[in-house]
């Protein structure tokens, strides 16, 4: 069975909208004397409850024999149509343990290609976002790959266009790529974005691949999560996934509509083969709950694919992110590490400082820290 838990608003009766959503989303009618034929294809509602603030709660069991195992089938069944009536959103999601397609990589992969396995890793994206040559993305690459960045993406917004596609910067960063393997013993990934129709996108991934590309990154919730199960699936594709949450807002933002954070960017992309997801921090610039960041994050963990905080990360931050001992993260940093009053490869170096210093279990302030890097991106950003 599938579980859905939704949420209502105050007063919306959720025992009510529980069943409507059991029989609509399921069979839709039938006559009373045909209940037992369709009963193994009907939803049933399990629980309804109502809190102290008026908030209702109905928890839905959906027959798995009723979607055929991947995401869009599972979402026009269990929000669908129904979206459409009024306020309703999915608070959470239990899915068999083989639904969907998992990523082939996960975090556990991504410290294998890349070699780093004692730290979290540091992650950046090139910036500006637009207006960049192909020969632009190689020398930023060259310059924050030397300092020892180990991965680094194309913006989100970048897709082909004209002065740059895909294909051109892969071409031109794949030299520098082997550049950086030979001087410091690291594989250092690019994630470069797909951009284009479901069939362009997986024929663009396939010759990215074999032109030297390393990783990808997608937009599952804009382009569609099809798209992300057929890359994670397709056997000339075998790269990591870097899943963007671009959209999500729109789908997850409001506390009486949509899906969840934790189900949006959580068990959605486990299940539709993302390796990593990227996803707002609530110590950064976009807004989340600290709570459901938390969860999601442990959610990401412990289904073994790599979190990857992102908006508003730099480096005198590094302590919210970072448990004692737990390396279980790639941090993501574009203005936080681009826009170093030093420049990007002093940036990466700041972070790198500041992961010394909380090793040692030293404070990151101006007052204490010694000249350099780190400084510097504690006079900017604060700490």
């Amino acid at each position: 069975m599938i579980r859905v838990l939704y949420g209502f608003p105050p007063g919306v009766n959720p025992e009510k909208q529980g069943r409507m959503l059991a029989i609509g989303q399921t069979v839709g009618s039938f006559r009373p004397d045909e209940a037992r034929r369709f009963e193994s294809w009907t939803g049933v509602l399990e629980e309804a409850s109502v809190d102290a603030n008026g908030r209702g709660r109905a928890l839905v069991a959906y027959p798995s024999a009723n979607v055929s195992g991947d995401i869009g089938s599972l979402l026009v069944m269990i929000l669908g149509k129904y979206s459409l009536a009024g306020p309703v959103r999915i608070l959470s999601l239990d899915l068999p343990e083989g639904y969907g397609t998992r990523g082939r990589f996960g975090l556990a992969g991504i410290r294998e290609l890349t070699g780093v396995r004692d730290r979290p890793l540091f992650m950046g994206i090139f910036k500006p976002a637009l207006g960049l040559s192909p020969e632009d993305f190689a020398a930023i690459l060259r310059e924050v790959g030397m300092a020892g960045l180990d991965l680094i993406k194309d913006d989100e917004i970048c897709p082909d266009t004209p002065a740059s596609t895909a294909l051109s910067r892969v071409r031109a960063c794949r030299p520098v790529l082997d550049e950086i393997r030979r001087a410091t013993g690291r594989e250092m990934l690019y994630a470069v974005t797909l951009s284009g129709g479901a069939s362009r996108m997986l024929d663009q991934a396939r010759r990215l691949r074999e032109a030297g590309a390393n990783a990808y990154l997608v937009s599952p919730i804009a382009c569609g999560f099809s798209v992300l199960e057929s890359l994670a699936s397709d056997p000339d594709t075998r790269l990591p996934i870097f899943a963007h949450p671009a959209m999500a807002g729109a789908l997850g933002g409001s506390p009486d509509y949509g899906i969840d954070y934790r189900v949006l960017l959580g068990t959605l992309m486990i299940h539709g083969g993302a390796d990593a997801v990227l996803y707002p921090t609530a110590a950064g610039s976009l807004p989340i709950d600290p709570g459901v960041e938390a969860d999601l994050r442990r959610l990401l963990v412990a289904s073994g694919l790599a979190p990857v905080p992102s908006a508003g990360i730099h480096p005198g931050a590094l302590p919210k992110f970072l448990s004692p001992g737990d390396h279980r993260v790639i941090l993501n940093a574009g203005t936080g590490l681009m826009d170093h009053p030093q420049g990007p490869a002093a940036g990466v170096r700041a972070f790198h400082e500041a992961l010394e210093l909380i090793k040692k279990s030293q404070p990151l302030d101006r007052d204490s820290v010694p000249e350099g890097p780190l400084r510097q991106a504690i006079l900017k950003w604060g700490s």
